[in-house]
């Protein structure tokens, strides 16, 4: 979990608290592939966190995955009117499509609560109105509402342009564009393999927040004892072992060791890092999003 999480959570209870962030690390896990479970997960940690911001988000977004839209859309409010946080808009919209409300989806993309997002999220927003436009049949302002974002960039990559390009592409192939759906296509995996991304990479799970586990077993008696047993039988083995050297040493007089300090050389390696650029075969990419590079790409060779 991170921070921001475990902070809200050291607000409740500490039982209820390790409670909670178990079934949220749960959810977190499953949330891919078995979203209903994730779901569950996520209702079982809302009976005692149900107050914290975290955690109705967290039963939003896995309502969400689940299908559930009229459960996520009001959690998911929720989690904005204790948060105060416009994040997850973009799901608060695509959730009311899920319902049928392509109209008030749209809607809510061209709001005012909408125009001072950062980048990555007015990106979303935009895929769900273009989308919201889609399912009403209006491909040509759907195409259009992604066409008005300066991110959509044959030759950049921020880390939401795979995104962006496949929804993109998508729309493409609705209109009867085929040959211009198929470029941009390909350069999703150009610009995942630029960003690092990896299809099937391996996962690994670090527990950060050791503190929210339950308290460790007490030790038992009879485990103290034989601890100390060992101890006091390691203790007499040094002892034995150290009058046998003294009593070598003192049997020869002549015996000296001369230890030298080994000079031991160290070298210190450096990174060139020029300001975060990655590059992959045609796309560079800055770590920030907010600055790109444009290079040639594999299309313009």
């Amino acid at each position: 979990m991170d921070r921001v999480a475990r902070a809200q959570l050291r607000y409740l209870e500490e039982r209820s608290a390790s409670w909670v962030a178990k079934h949220l690390v749960m959810a977190g896990r499953l949330l891919e592939e078995d979203p209903e479970l994730a779901y569950e997960h996520t209702m079982a940690a809302s009976r005692r966190g149900g107050r914290v911001a975290v955690v109705r988000e967290a039963v939003g977004i896995a309502a969400y995955h689940a299908g559930k839209y009229a459960d996520s859309l009001r959690e998911l409010r929720t989690h904005r009117r204790i948060s105060g946080s416009d994040y997850n808009l973009p799901l608060i919209a695509d959730s009311l499509r899920g319902l049928g409300r392509a109209e008030k989806a749209i809607e809510l993309a061209h709001s005012d609560e909408c125009a001072n997002l950062e980048s990555a999220v007015k990106v979303e927003m935009h895929i769900v109105a273009a989308g919201a436009y889609g399912d009403l049949g209006k491909l040509d302002l759907a195409l259009a509402e992604l066409e008005s974002l300066e991110q959509l960039d044959f030759n950049r990559a921020y880390s939401f342009s795979p995104r962006l390009f496949t929804a993109y592409a998508d729309l493409l192939a609705g209109a009867g564009r085929t040959e211009d759906s198929k470029r941009w296509f390909a350069q999703v995996s150009v610009a995942e393999r630029a960003l690092g991304i990896e299809e099937e990479a391996d996962s690994f799970i670090m527990d950060l927040a050791p503190e929210m586990d339950e308290e460790d077993e007490r030790p038992r008696a009879r485990d103290l004892v034989d601890e100390n047993a060992a101890v006091d039988s390691e203790d007499e083995a040094v002892v034995d072992a150290a009058d046998s050297i003294e009593s070598e040493v003192a049997d020869d007089d002549t015996a000296e060791t001369d230890i030298d300090d080994a000079d031991v050389e160290t070298e210190e390696i450096g990174i060139d890092e020029e300001d975060g650029l990655v590059e992959v075969d045609s796309v560079e990419v800055e770590t920030e999003t907010d600055n790109v590079t444009e290079t040639e790409t594999d299309s313009q060779k």
